[in-house]
């Protein structure tokens, strides 16, 4: 026997596993413990301290300020035609990924018709500060019964018992659908833009006399679905739940500029690809038809996506929707804050959250509504059915579809004049 082994082995000691443990959570601690000084400093910027908004590309008669004490935040809000008080006021809600700035062009043609017209950063998003974009953190301040408080917080901080009208593209439709179905009374009407509301989700009905068992979420079912294709896929929304999606696009290996000229070239009419068509059912075959900003590869994150579809440069020279200035109001700003703040939001579409707004089941939107989207945007049919749905059931004072021509999904921006003057028709109708 060795008793010098026999010795040595009887000491408590640390194995190469648990010591390489040990290291590795050391390693995430500090790496937790950096992210959240990140967070920190984003959350909380002065926004005194950073450049003048808009790189010189904002519109006369356009301004930039702080709103504060908004349901916990301080509001970056774009303004235009607050020089004459005493005139009713439009709010403009903007969606993912964008910011108040994304209705810079129709804003001076609603103001010069005499309205008040006034568009957040929203919660989540640009100069506006006071909330967490903590993966792990509390997602309740973005739900979106909380989204339809900071649009009455900031329309009763700037004075207004009720808006004219209030309007919401992509991710701020549901969000202005809801403004009109919970205070009908402040938000005397809506538009609806690129994303269709097909009505609050229903809650189960005449279920007490059966035994069935209950049925799991379609789109779990679906996201298993798109998995299994021959060409595996996952849909966007899915993508953008998880923990990987904001490094990705933040972080992207083409740079975020790069990035987010792809993504809104994609999206737009200016790829010539995009020529929607009504999808016959929610089912993985039919979303596979979408193309691939919707409905992904399954192994791909969005940065990869978009790369693909990079537009060349003399695209990029004869986009005049959105220049190379304008699009570096989008790159700073989602490069100084990163888009978790955004994803949140689609965290908070399904579970608990979905069930929430079950409360409102069989409520309709009884104030004037109508629609506009571009011509080229597959927004309008990603959800099969709502687009009907909102204009037969969810709505009960339907005004008016529009489909704009030279539009995808950027229409405000892509064909601001045209929507400018739909807007003003509906609020004038």
């Amino acid at each position: 026997m060795n008793t010098e082994r026999a010795t040595t082995d009887s000491k408590p000691s640390i194995s190469r596993r648990r010591l390489r443990l040990g290291v590795s959570a050391a390693a995430a601690s500090d790496l937790a413990a950096a992210q959240n000084r990140i967070r920190a400093a984003i959350v909380r910027t002065d926004v005194a301290t950073l450049p003048p908004y808009g790189n010189s590309t904002l519109p006369s008669g356009v301004r930039s300020r702080i709103v504060t004490n908004i349901n916990g935040l301080a509001m970056h809000v774009l303004e235009a035609g607050f020089e004459t008080k005493e005139r009713q006021c439009i709010l403009l809600l903007h969606g993912f990924p964008e910011l108040a700035y994304s209705w810079r062009k129709v804003m001076p043609p609603l103001a010069a018709a005499g309205y008040h017209v006034v568009a957040p950063d929203q919660r989540g998003y640009g100069r506006t500060t006071g909330w967490d974009d903590a993966y792990d953190g509390d997602l309740d301040s973005f739900r979106i019964p909380n989204l339809v408080r900071d649009a009455l917080g900031l329309t009763s901080a700037l004075g207004y018992r009720s808006v004219a009208a209030v309007v919401g593209h992509d991710y701020g439709s549901p969000v202005a659908a809801y403004c009109a179905i919970i205070r009908p009374d402040v938000f005397r009407s809506v538009a609806l833009m690129s994303a269709p509301f097909g009505g609050s989700p229903p809650l189960p009905f005449n279920t007490a006399d059966t035994t069935a068992p209950a049925v799991a979420p379609a789109a779990s079912k679906i996201f298993e679905d798109l998995a299994k294709l021959d060409r595996p896929r996952k849909h966007y929304q899915q993508y953008f739940r998880t923990r990987e999606a904001n490094e990705n696009m933040w972080r992207a290996p083409q740079g975020i500029h790069a990035f987010m000229r792809a993504y809104y070239h994609f999206k737009s009419a200016d790829w010539k690809k995009n020529q929607p068509f009504k999808l016959t059912a929610f089912t993985a075959s039919e979303l596979a038809k979408m193309p691939t900003y919707y409905i992904m590869d399954l192994g791909k994150g969005m940065a990869e996506t978009v790369a693909e579809e990079m537009p060349s440069a003399q695209e990029i020279d004869s986009c005049k929707w959105l220049t190379e200035g304008e699009l570096d109001v989008y790159a700073r700003e989602f490069g100084r804050t990163g888009f978790q703040g955004g994803l949140q939001w689609y965290r908070c579409a399904e579970g608990k959250y979905t069930a929430e707004l079950e409360m409102f089941s069989g409520r309709t939107i009884d104030v004037p509504a109508c629609y506009i989207a571009g011509k080229s945007d597959w927004g309008i049919y990603q959800n099969p059915g709502a687009f009907e749905r909102m204009q037969t059931v969810a709505c009960t004072r339907w005004r008016s579809t529009n489909l704009v021509d030279g539009a995808g999904h950027w229409v405000q921006q892509e064909q601001p004049e045209e929507v400018s003057r739909l807007l003003l028709q509906f609020l004038q109708g």
